[in-house]
């Protein structure tokens, strides 16, 4: 029952995260800003509005959107919120879990490349060579985890983790671990410095220029899943610097939370800081969260 709790929590309270992101820096900005549960309105319009299909679309157009919703609920599934376990464990999941989100990357690139539209083809490109270097940092960082703490699985691997196994001969591993998955996080989620989500401009687009041929409840699952990935990357991330373990599942399930609505307001402070980088800088970017996964690697091997 605590692992449904926290799928049912995440698919009910991912969107708040993007509002958060969006008012954070609203207020870094100096302006009101939108309200928080945005994020819900404009589901709620999407999904009441039509979409239209172009006659060069097939079915792997009309498939793309929900793919990349499914699975990446279903990826929801294995990952464990502070104290609260996985609704699905089993050694291996964290493989199953990467593999996941690869594929609704894979058929959210398919469906823009079906469009026949040159900017969305070179969005599916750019998301591509993302997804290269991105995916390598995060099974690296996976695999420390897996090393340092003896287990396969993703419940396993955060079950051990607490405050004492940051400050133990191992700790220096999760850290490095942590930073690469601060970037993975960063680059899956298309937020700064990898890209930009609220720009306009098709030649800078990654993310969002492979759905401007979607609309109406296609876009509302797009926003949704994306909203979901926010959810499951962030919450890889804050289990290992926010390992908060109380006694009773209400309460892992509000620690985990917060430590969610502290990874948004964090995005959104870094979104009001610094710029996006160079489309030729990226990729050294994400270089450098491989190697920091690499070298978190090495040193739980040596931990004792």
């Amino acid at each position: 029952m605590s692992g449904l709790f926290h799928l049912l929590l995440a698919l009910l309270c991912a969107p708040l995260l993007l509002g958060v992101v969006n008012r954070t820096k609203a207020l870094f900005a100096g302006r009101a800003g939108a309200p928080l549960l945005q994020p819900y309105f404009d589901l709620l319009k999407l999904l009441q509005k039509g979409a239209v299909y172009s006659r060069t679309t097939s079915w792997v157009f009309r498939a793309g959107p929900l793919v990349s919703l499914a699975s990446t609920a279903a990826a929801l599934t294995l990952l464990p919120l502070g104290g609260l376990p996985a609704l699905l464990a089993f050694p291996g999941d964290l493989v199953l879990f990467a593999g996941l989100l690869g594929l609704g990357r894979f058929f959210t690139m398919a469906a823009a490349l079906d469009t026949g539209s040159a900017f969305e083809g070179m969005g599916a490109s750019r998301e591509a060579w993302y997804s290269v270097l991105a995916e390598p940092a995060l099974l690296l960082a996976l695999a420390a985890m897996a090393k340092r703490s003896g287990q396969l699985s993703l419940s396993g691997l955060y079950a051990g983790l607490s405050l004492e196994t940051l400050l133990a001969p191992g700790g220096p591993a999760l850290l490095l671990a942590a930073a690469a998955l601060a970037l993975v996080f960063l680059a899956e989620n298309s937020r700064i410095p990898f890209d930009d989500p609220n720009t306009h401009l098709e030649l800078t687009m990654v993310h969002e220029v492979m759905a401007l041929d979607h609309g109406g409840p296609d876009l509302a699952f797009i926003q949704y899943g994306a909203a979901l990935k926010f959810w499951a990357l962030g919450t890889l991330l804050t289990g290992i610097l926010l390992p908060l373990r109380e006694a009773s599942p209400s309460l892992d399930a509000l620690a985990g939370l917060c430590g969610l609505l502290l990874l948004a307001v964090a995005v959104g402070v870094v979104e009001s800081v610094i710029a996006r980088l160079r489309l030729t800088k990226v990729s050294d970017l994400l270089a450098s969260a491989t190697a920091l996964a690499v070298l978190a690697l090495m040193l739980a091997r040596r931990a004792p």
